[in-house]
């Protein structure tokens, strides 16, 4: 599943990852590591290395050509400062997936992130054919939640201990976009 690259601010291109991003990938995360950590699952020492960003994009790349994940990285100028997955994708009638994204804590606050959610849509849209997108946040993620507003995004309910985050079982406040109409 290869979607184009996009320049989605003047200094940053959003494109798929590759293998050659893992180093890339573990110093972005090592840097944000205290900052995203009240979002995001505990992760052991080594999630931080490129060995262990490596293992993971092998994984993403097989899933990827299997059409069941398109991972993206935000790269600025040969740096990454961030990420953007559209996993769990479904075809058929269904014809949907899940985002998730991230932002280097150096370039939080920047339109960023607002920028690659809204790629993603048109990319999910316009070169994946599909209908829909899901998304969840954790109930006080509000910044996350502001963006996808701005990117069309619409609450649709709460689960209950959805994702095991930060040591806890959190509840996630859960967002739908319908990209299109389309007869599947």
């Amino acid at each position: 599943m290869i979607t184009r690259p996009a320049r989605i601010t003047p200094d940053v291109v959003m494109r798929q990852a590759t293998l050659e991003d893992a180093g890339g990938l573990a110093r972005a995360r090592l840097r944000s590591r205290t900052h995203m950590e009240p979002w995001e699952p505990s992760r052991p020492e080594d999630y931080f290395t490129t060995q262990a960003q490596t293992a993971r994009l092998r994984v993403q790349l097989e899933d990827c050509k299997a059409g069941r994940v398109v991972p993206w990285v935000l790269d600025r100028e040969g740096d990454i400062v961030g990420s953007v997955t559209l996993s769990a994708i479904v075809l058929g009638p269904l014809r949907s997936g899940n985002l998730g994204y991230w932002i280097d804590v150096d370039h939080v606050g920047k339109g960023l992130a607002t920028a690659a959610v809204t790629h993603a849509c048109t990319a999910a849209d316009a070169e994946l054919g599909l209908h829909r997108i899901e998304a969840g946040t954790l109930l006080d993620n509000v910044p996350s939640q502001r963006v996808l507003a701005k990117c069309g995004f619409e609450e649709f309910g709460v689960a209950p201990e959805f994702l095991h985050i930060n040591g806890a079982w959190r509840d996630h406040r859960l967002f739908q976009r319908i990209l299109n109409d389309r007869t599947p």
